[in-house]
């Protein structure tokens, strides 16, 4: 028995939660932004005239006033997002207790148990979610209905605002396959362009390829996409309340001033790698993989990633790693805005990635050297503060304040 999966999306979430209060604006061009004054005056969110604009999440707002000069701008209010959010997901609770939020305005059901409670069709069950949200809270979703989670998200973006796809066993590669390969989730602006250079345009294409060839590509991830591109994504909703599993952990900043010099960034770099580090330790996990994202001054961003020989919690391990992707990505003197290092493939025991080495006897003592010395540095810190101790590429450097 196929699965029952249900993505619903809130549109425009953030300008849909403000115009509740501003009925007025519902036609008006409408953006949720940043402070315009500050260096993070950027769109948050925007309604649906303010979409036919042109205008675009993540975008400066001067560049968004460029495209639409009568462009009404309004500061974002979290704290009421987050209760519209609750909201939300109790609504979806009463129909199935497998709700996983992802991120504040979406969320995954699997109502395979309970759909027999609701009438039995998830099409209908869908249109009936679109119609308590929109009269008890003011609100529209998008609903994808598949047999998987990726194809219901696919099935929410597809159709939008205050829609229902369905995407089922008789009718998916119809759907799927013509669209673009960045509709898959977690493919970004670099996996994309990865693709695209050996012609995978499309979701079909990708199903059309070789395993082996996309792990080549893409590492374990080429395998994960072909799962999503094939239909052979079963990964299970987690109940809402669940501990969510820890995929990375990482840290970034946005500097007062850019950065312009190797010196500086690679600083950055220290401070950030040794928050990461020291968030590794307090969970107890360990990472295989580390990734960087640069964004210069004109805002725009990039990101690379690598994998590790061995699994690692070690700050000089995640900043050689930072540092070496950085490098290999950063032109001098590009101005850099802001850096994030982020730990990837993330495990709970060293050991299960790790193959032992006779001859590096020497590199494991010195490993257990530094270990002792990041964990007495944490210590330190949780007893005195963050500022009692630094390891030497972050002492006396101007930079910003020390990464939360």
């Amino acid at each position: 028995m196929d699965r029952v999966i249900l993505h619903c999306d809130l549109n425009c979430f953030y300008a849909s939660v403000e115009l509740l209060s501003r009925p007025e604006l519902q036609n008006v061009p409408t953006a949720v932004c940043g402070d315009p004054l500050s260096r993070h005056g950027i769109i948050l969110a925007k309604n649906e005239p303010a979409k036919r604009c042109g205008v675009q999440t993540a975008e400066t707002i001067w560049q968004a006033r460029k495209k639409c000069p009568g462009l009404v701008l309004l500061p974002p209010h979290h704290d009421l997002y987050h209760q519209y959010s609750k909201k939300v997901n109790e609504i979806y609770g009463q129909y199935t207790d497998l709700v996983e939020p992802f991120g504040i305005d979406e969320s995954w059901l699997d109502v395979t148990g309970s759909l027999h409670l609701f009438g039995g069709d998830g099409e209908q069950l869908a249109h009936q979610l679109r119609q308590r949200i929109r009269q008890e809270l003011g609100l529209t979703i998008s609903v994808g209905v598949s047999f998987n989670k990726i194809f219901a998200k696919l099935g929410s973006d597809y159709k939008k605002p205050d829609a229902v796809t369905v995407i089922g066993q008789n009718n998916w590669q119809e759907i799927v396959w013509p669209l673009p390969v960045e509709s898959l989730l977690f493919v970004g602006r670099s996996t994309r362009q990865t693709l695209t250079q050996f012609g995978i345009r499309t979701i079909g294409q990708l199903a059309a390829c070789q395993p082996n060839m996309l792990e080549e590509l893409l590492g374990k991830q080429g395998l994960q996409l072909y799962e999503y591109a094939t239909g052979q994504e079963h990964s299970p909703v987690r109940a809402q309340h669940d501990p969510e599993p820890v995929k990375s952990v990482g840290n970034g900043t946005t500097f007062r001033q850019d950065l312009t010099h190797w010196e500086e960034i690679r600083s950055g770099l220290a401070l950030l790698a040794d928050s990461v580090a020291m968030r590794l330790r307090h969970h107890g996990l360990y990472c295989s993989g580390v990734a960087v994202t640069i964004k210069d001054s004109q805002f725009h961003s990039f990101t690379r990633q690598k994998q590790l020989p061995s699994p690692t919690r070690l700050m000089k391990d995640i900043l050689q790693a930072a540092a070496e992707l950085t490098q290999g990505a950063w032109k001098a003197p590009t101005p850099v805005r802001a850096l994030t290092v982020t730990a990837l493939y993330i495990t709970q025991n060293a050991e299960s990635f790790q193959q032992l080495d006779l001859l590096s006897g020497g590199h494991q003592q010195a490993d257990e050297r530094q270990e002792k010395l990041e964990s007495t540095m944490s210590l330190l810190r949780d007893k005195y503060g963050k500022s009692v101790i630094s390891f030497g590429d972050t002492n006396g450097r101007k930079l910003p304040h020390d990464p939360q």
